[in-house]
């Protein structure tokens, strides 16, 4: 639960998120959660799956969104462009003078 406690008490702060950006976050997480990953393994997931929980049906929006937490430090997005594989994300630890 503490990654997901320091991700939105920096999203608090951090005047460049937006719901978007939010809900997107949060989809994941609880995609990573529900996966049983441990702590440092990776989600492994397809657009589909996280589309639906977040909410965010457009599919430039979607990628933008996915980008920009991966260029602020939020997460490590590795995108696939297999249709077999799914894409992997690392939540990454948010510090909290990081923003």
């Amino acid at each position: 639960m503490e990654k997901i406690s320091s991700f939105l008490s920096a999203a608090e702060h951090d005047a460049r998120l937006g719901a978007n950006h939010i809900s997107l976050y949060v989809a994941l997480w609880k995609k990573w959660k529900d996966s049983g990953c441990g702590s440092i393994e990776p989600l492994s997931f397809f657009r589909n799956d996280i589309v639906a929980l977040c909410k965010i049906s457009g599919g430039n929006t979607y990628h933008k969104v996915l980008r920009q937490l991966h260029d602020y430090g939020y997460i490590k997005y590795v995108p696939s462009y297999n249709h077999f594989l799914g894409s992997l994300v690392f939540f990454i630890e948010v510090k909290k003078n990081s923003v």
